[in-house]
């Protein structure tokens, strides 16, 4: 088989990679990233291109499954920027797949992409995916879905198959993932069990996180199977403020929403942290999901629990931990986080 991944050089790119490197239906995977990383895989060719201004169609000839992972959250003050690759980019990938006649399109999607659901039970994949209005992330992964079911409506041949993960961690991830939604001015040395006094519990703040390379699986099976259709991919226990409290040997605090959203809000206006307000309002919104169909079609079951997931991460923001991936890397903030400075924080793409 030869696998194209779009977007390959981000978290759960590089673990996908990993995990098709191992399979032998697969021979030969092609990584396409906007910037070459110089990061390495077995069966793994690398090749630059932006979804919104390149053509790609003529890497995707041949192709057996492609697998579209690539999303902007930054510049979080663009909103057309945004769009552009989140969606508009989206469909780009959408038509060159239809162009080349791929059989099969595996989509990034993501528990943001549902409406706002129940925090005291678990909901499969026919909640309705309407997206929490007041986040961008959402609105562009809800929106991307109406057009995907479009596209399955015009190509009724095309096998399409979307994943909703949850929260995606890896130790390999945490700079990445600092620089998304922590921005520079988190100190890393305190990000440890015993330095930080103090973590907010509300009876909504309750979500799911799975490890990275649990979700890479997923998407290799999805790969390899003859399934259509939505999974959820999560892995237990349902994270809320009082695991993390435990992770971080602090106490928890009894905080409102709207607390919560006025401070996001203040220091993200000002720049001082790059996630806007409407990642609190997810945080709050997003069902708990059900993944029975993952784990009875895909025969997916992670290997990791939420809470090695996040200690994970934990542990690779105290030590400042990267891969050697333009998306990835430590040293991409630039000396003391310079770089991230300079370019606006959340304004870096």
């Amino acid at each position: 088989m030869r696998i194209v991944v779009v977007g390959a050089s981000g978290n759960v790119g590089t673990s996908l990679l990993a995990c098709l490197a191992g399979e032998p239906e697969v021979g030969e995977v092609l990584g396409i990233a906007r910037r070459r990383p110089s990061a390495s895989f077995p069966k793994t060719t690398w090749v630059e291109a932006d979804i919104v201004r390149d053509e790609l169609e003529p890497h995707f000839l041949g192709a057996d499954a492609v697998v579209h992972l690539a999303w902007a959250i930054q510049p979080s003050h663009d909103a057309a920027t945004l769009w552009r690759t989140n969606v508009d980019g989206s469909m780009s990938v959408f038509r060159a797949v239809a162009a080349a006649g791929v059989p099969a399109l595996i989509y990034a999607s993501s528990s943001g992409a549902y409406g706002p659901g129940p925090k005291d039970r678990r909901v499969g994949e026919d909640w309705p995916v309407t997206g929490i209005p007041t986040s961008f992330y959402s609105r562009h992964k809800a929106e991307v879905e109406r057009r995907l079911d479009r596209l399955e409506r015009e190509r009724p041949e095309l096998r399409v198959v979307r994943l909703r993960p949850g929260l995606t961690f890896k130790r390999d991830a945490a700079e990445g993932i600092r620089r998304l939604f922590a921005g520079p001015f988190l100190p890393s040395p305190l990000v440890r069990p015993g330095a930080v006094p103090l973590v907010p519990e509300h009876p909504r703040f309750r979500f799911q996180a799975v490890h990275s390379l649990d979700v890479g699986d997923a998407y290799r099976r999805a790969i390899l199977s003859d399934a259509r259709g939505a999974f959820n991919i999560a892995a237990d226990p349902v994270l809320d403020g009082q695991a993390i409290a435990r992770v971080l040997r602090a106490r928890p605090v009894r905080v409102s929403s709207r607390l919560l959203r006025m401070l996001a809000s203040i220091s993200w206006s000002l720049r001082m942290q790059p996630t806007p307000p409407g990642w609190v309002d997810l945080a709050f919104g997003v069902p708990i999901l059900d993944t029975t169909r993952a784990r009875r079609e895909l025969g997916w079951i992670p290997h990791r629990t939420a809470t090695e997931a996040l200690v994970e991460l934990v542990q690779g923001l105290r030590h400042r931990t990267g891969a050697p991936t333009p998306v990835l890397a430590p040293d991409a903030g630039g000396p003391l986080r310079v770089r991230e400075l300079l370019t606006g924080v959340g304004g870096r793409p």
